[in-house]
């Protein structure tokens, strides 16, 4: 909403994105990122932005109503319920999942975005995602499990280095109670869930509900036979994975031989 109001006073005032990132001290592309709501104004932004564009204290109101978040403005639903969930269930079949991604690893991935993030959006969504992972380790413990295809596990995202450090953070990660790790192997020739990834959840209140996410954002599935079908995908699933001992040979396995 914040960045809806500012393009309003912007486009009043007769001014382009970069003619106001001129003023504030932003490039054309930030002011832009503002506008959709996707980084949050720092500094003097709000402040100037006010003054330059003639909105007569109303950026000023609504700046000190702004909710700022870390995650991208389509994720934030989904990791509010994802904080709190009593079990998480993961199937990732392009990357490591951001909840087990080493540092090295997810800085990676959000270096090789295209159109390219600045540096400090980098900063800010790397920080977030690794204080994600935080529910992993959150009292009561949820029950969380992960099926990841084999090759994601062999993609050297970072560096060979960065691989064998993601590598080694996932076998961490399996040893915790809690948590399961199993990898669908590529030589698997029946597989239940060839249209795609899935987030499947059981939040606090006991509900389930499915999330699917693709290049554009992310949609929940709560209502039937959709949301049955996934939960159903997921299971099957997990009995044509290797089992978890079995995984993390392989994972060992991989991350030896790198």
């Amino acid at each position: 909403m914040f960045g809806s109001l500012l393009r309003f006073f912007r486009e009043r005032a007769g001014m382009t994105q970069e003619g106001l990132g001129g003023y504030v001290g932003y490039s054309k592309s930030q002011v832009a990122m503002v506008e959709r709501g996707e980084r949050a104004p720092k500094g003097k932004f709000v402040e100037v932005a006010d003054e330059t564009l003639g909105a007569q204290g109303a950026l000023v109101a609504a700046g000190r109503k702004l909710k700022v978040s870390r995650f991208p403005s389509w994720f934030e639903d989904y990791a509010d319920l994802e904080a709190k969930a009593v079990a998480i269930h993961m199937y990732a079949n392009h990357v490591v999942p951001g909840m087990l991604q080493s540092a090295a690893y997810a800085r990676a991935i959000f270096v090789a975005q295209r159109p390219p993030l600045a540096d400090e959006e980098i900063e800010s969504r790397l920080a977030a995602r690794l204080d994600r992972q935080r529910v992993l380790e959150r009292t009561p413990s949820p029950l969380v499990s992960f099926v990841l295809e084999e090759h994601t596990l062999k993609r050297p995202l970072g560096g060979r280095w960065a691989l064998r450090d993601q590598l080694e953070h996932i076998l961490d990660i399996g040893k915790q109670r809690n948590v399961e790790i199993q990898v669908m192997p590529t030589s698997r020739q029946d597989h239940a869930s060839l249209n795609g990834p899935m987030i499947l959840l059981e939040t606090d209140e006991h509900k389930q509900l499915a999330y699917v996410e693709g290049p554009g954002g992310g949609y929940f599935v709560s209502e039937q036979p959709q949301l049955g079908e996934l939960f159903a995908q997921y299971g099957i699933l997990r009995a044509q994975a290797l089992n978890p001992e079995e995984s993390a040979d392989l994972i060992d396995k991989v991350a030896r031989d790198l």
